[in-house]
């Protein structure tokens, strides 16, 4: 398996976070498609720069981060630009060398038989069309429902166009889920990994962390809810994760996400040790 950082992750500007990752020894990186530097609006000029810069300093893109909301999922006929907007995302992914788009979509509801359920379906199925056309894949983030019903979700698409990026901290966290067991319910969907750790403080309805503005819910305060961790500090179980990774045959990225503590740069090296003891 890869190591590769969420270049966000280090707060600081593109080029300063660039030369962070590589001085890490990391493989790759993955880049939120909003920032200054890495957009949907990008010239030709401007990504022949960024492929530059990182061919540079030996890195690839694992990925581009094309989360921008759930509202899409939900009212898909006010959202359509959001939606082209993603698939936008998904055509640069290609130019700068991956394939693969993660994002949010929402919380997939429990009954399928509602108009939530059917929006947030009619919408992935047509990014998972877009998908497959290009050979790519959006990659929706594990962890405001359980895996189990995610892939119940996903089988009813009937394509790969629609992945998992598989955060084995969010399962801890928000749906108090095993992430080995997520590993071997979406084995057949795993594009992409987040490296996190945290540990859950009360379980609430996910719909208020993810959606709150959305499904009309009251907000929550995370720091009552979950805690994220440096890596192997939480309660994910990392041995026994890696060990399912390997037994169902992945071999792509484990991208490190650090979204808080003072020192990032201190948590990600640290992470960059953990993983490479164990992998």
């Amino acid at each position: 398996m890869k190591k590769g950082v969420l270049l966000e992750s280090f707060r600081k500007p593109f080029r300063e976070s660039v030369k962070e990752a590589a001085a890490l020894g990391l493989d790759g990186v993955q880049i939120f498609a909003k920032s200054d530097a890495v957009h949907d609006g990008m010239t030709a000029t401007e990504v022949k720069e960024v492929k530059r810069i990182l061919d540079g300093e030996g890195l690839e893109v694992s990925a581009l981060c094309g989360d921008f909301g759930c509202r899409m999922y939900y009212y898909p006929n006010e959202m359509r630009e959001e939606i082209e907007r993603e698939k936008r995302i998904l055509d640069l992914a290609k130019e700068l060398g991956t394939n693969i788009v993660t994002t949010h979509i929402g919380v997939v509801p429990e009954d399928f038989n509602t108009e939530e359920y059917e929006n947030m379906a009619k919408v992935c199925r047509e990014l998972a069309g877009f998908a497959d056309s290009l050979d790519g894949h959006f990659a929706v983030e594990t962890g405001p429902e359980p895996s189990a019903r995610l892939k119940r979700f996903l089988d009813m698409l009937e394509s790969r166009g629609v992945g998992v990026n598989l955060d084995p901290a969010n399962l801890v966290m928000v749906s108090a889920d095993d992430p080995v067991e997520a590993v071997y319910n979406l084995k057949d969907y795993i594009v992409h990994t987040h490296a996190k750790d945290g540990i859950l403080l009360k379980k609430i309805d996910a719909r208020r962390i993810y959606l709150p503005t959305v499904t009309h819910v009251d907000p929550v305060n995370f720091d009552e809810c979950f805690k994220e961790l440096p890596l192997g500090e939480g309660n994910v179980p990392w041995k026994h994760y890696l060990s399912a990774l390997k037994a169902i045959g992945y071999d792509g990225y484990l991208t490190i996400e650090r979204e808080v503590g003072e020192n990032p740069e201190k948590d990600i090296s640290a992470a960059v040790k953990f993983l490479g003891e164990l992998i």
